[in-house]
């Protein structure tokens, strides 16, 4: 039985694992990398149809992007997920085959100009259409033979509608190991879905890490966060501009949202408008009002029952077409956008930002995970100015973060989760987390909860989990980056720069205060600056 690491290895993104065992290869998520590349990459070590079958967690394009691709270059075995997960990658892989489209024609035509080399897109429509009609749906709870001598069974992450986690049982050579595979592990008593079902046996586990080092701290009032935004900034007359995800959190907002407005929440804006201007969002809110009511929380099911839709209310709009998207910006209506994506990298929310940015009567509200490198993160972290379409913006919206909103459970949550095992596993695999926090969690397992081995494997890892050996310990090489200047880019530069932004918003926010109180500050500046200075 060998485990090979093949993405979101010391990174966040980009989830892939190859289990090979009973003379089977078996595929766990295959991913598509968002945000900051780490590590440099490795090549699937196996020809696409040598690959017996697929195993998808969950819907997100971290989890299931590169399926088409796979698709693309000859697999044509089965992909076993949730119903839930199939409707949803429906929707996702789709959107994003038109995205690689778009993109190669317009690189095409910069192309052809220059006399470059053409651009070949990742993928196509066909070949997502084509994995897509692989999909073989499971439900929670029940054996599923994928191969001689390998059970699978699907349970509830509870991070995103009909997410999972998912265990293997596997007998070879008259030993039986239960592998389980964490996905990525929800925060608990958030909107529509359920909390994530802890499990009870496994030799082997690889979990998430994206929290692994962090605490979500005490549970907020979600609607309350919400409520003191949306007052304040429509009594500036501003927007709230929310980048989110288009499925799961979008979804999650709007009903936090319906409460808002069912119960008068929000004072002398009766009837403020709501868009959801993304295409792909429009179409999965109408599908969590089909059915999925296998997959909802009890307060969910509650209200479908008393017949009402827990995410549809009045003065809802779903933006698809781009002239209906381009007239938001022209209405001067305050109002709540909610638009993809969520960390600021692509689509319409970046149309959104570039007419927000600058208006400090504008709040933009994040209420998702950040990934290092990306426009979100430069924004939470203080960037004074931006780039947008070759535009320089200066940002002078209010940027705020909804706390404990998050799909992923924290360093807590996930020690509880693997604490339930009834047994110490052998060893677990941590993945599916920024560089250091890998290794940190790692750590917290054996210290914690006294389980014999955690190791944080890194890109290309192999490990044979039933002699437990490392037959190869991965790809430690990071990608080299270099600035405009032709210096080499330093991590730890970067968070130097970072906190000397910090610095000046800290400057910023004792305008005002005493004369003596700025002077000692003043001294303290400058007795650090003639420390370092070189």
């Amino acid at each position: 039985m060998k485990l090979s690491f093949l993405g979101a290895a010391h990174e966040v993104t980009g989830s892939c694992t190859l289990l090979e065992a009973c003379g089977h290869k078996i595929l766990i998520d295959c991913g598509m990398e968002q945000g900051q590349d780490i590590y440099e990459n490795c090549e699937l070590p196996v020809a696409a149809n040598d690959i017996d079958c697929v195993l998808l967690t969950h819907a997100h394009i971290d989890h299931s992007g590169k399926l088409p691709a796979l698709a693309r270059d000859g697999y044509d075995g089965p992909v076993y997920a949730t119903y839930a997960t199939q409707k949803l990658c429906n929707i996702m892989l789709k959107d994003s085959a038109h995205i690689q489209e778009f993109e190669a024609e317009w690189r095409n035509r910069k192309a052809k100009r220059s006399g470059e080399k053409e651009y070949v897109p990742v993928y196509t429509m066909e070949d997502a259409e084509k994995i897509l009609s692989l999909f073989s749906p499971c439900d929670y709870g029940k054996q599923y033979s994928i191969a001689d001598g390998i059970t699978a069974r699907f349970s509830d992450a509870g991070h995103l509608l009909g997410s999972s986690s998912i265990e293997l049982t596997v007998t070879e050579k008259g030993i039986t190991k239960t592998i389980l595979f964490s996905g990525d592990i929800g925060n608990v008593s958030r909107p529509l879905i359920r909390d994530p079902q802890k499990p009870e046996k496994a030799d082997v586990v690889v979990i998430e890490s994206t929290y692994g080092n962090r605490l979500h701290g005490e549970r907020p009032d979600y609607v309350a966060q919400l409520t003191q935004v949306i007052q304040t900034t429509l009594d500036r007359g501003g927007n709230v501009v929310i980048p989110s995800f288009a499925v799961g959190r979008t979804q999650e907002l709007l009903y936090l949202i319906r409460h808002i407005k069912e119960n008068n929440l929000v004072k002398n804006h009766d009837g403020f408008p709501v868009w959801v201007d993304s295409p792909m969002a429009a179409e999965t809110t109408n599908i969590y009002s089909d059915d999925m009511t296998d997959y909802y929380d009890e307060k969910t099911l509650e209200l479908l029952k008393s017949g009402v839709n827990p995410i549809i209310f009045d003065d809802l709009n779903l933006s698809v077409s781009s002239d209906e998207s381009k007239m938001i910006n022209f209405d001067e209506t305050p109002k709540i956008i909610l638009s993809a994506s969520g960390m600021c990298e692509a689509g319409r929310i970046r149309h959104h930002l570039k007419h927000n940015l600058w208006k400090s009567e504008s709040t933009i509200l994040f209420v998702g995970y950040q990934s290092e490198g990306t426009l979100g993160r430069k924004l939470l972290d203080g960037e004074e100015t931006v780039k947008l379409f070759g535009e320089e913006i200066t940002v002078r919206a209010q940027i705020a973060k909804m706390d404990g909103i998050s799909g992923h459970a924290d360093k807590n949550m996930l020690l509880d989760w693997l604490k339930n095992l009834k047994n110490k596993p052998e060893t677990v695999f941590v993945n599916h987390g920024d560089d250091t926090v890998c290794d940190e969690f790692a750590g917290e397992i054996v210290n914690t909860l006294g389980f014999p081995e955690a190791i944080a494997p890194y890109n290309g890892a192999q490990y044979d989990i039933l002699n437990h050996v490392c037959i190869y310990g991965g790809n430690k090489r990071k990608i080299v980056k270099y600035d405009k200047s032709g210096f080499r880019v330093s991590e730890a530069f970067k968070v130097l720069t970072d906190a000397g932004r910090r610095l000046m918003r800290v400057i910023e926010h004792n305008r005002g205060g005493a004369n003596k109180d700025l002077k000692k500050f003043t001294k303290e500046i400058d007795a650090l600056s003639d420390k370092w200075d070189r």
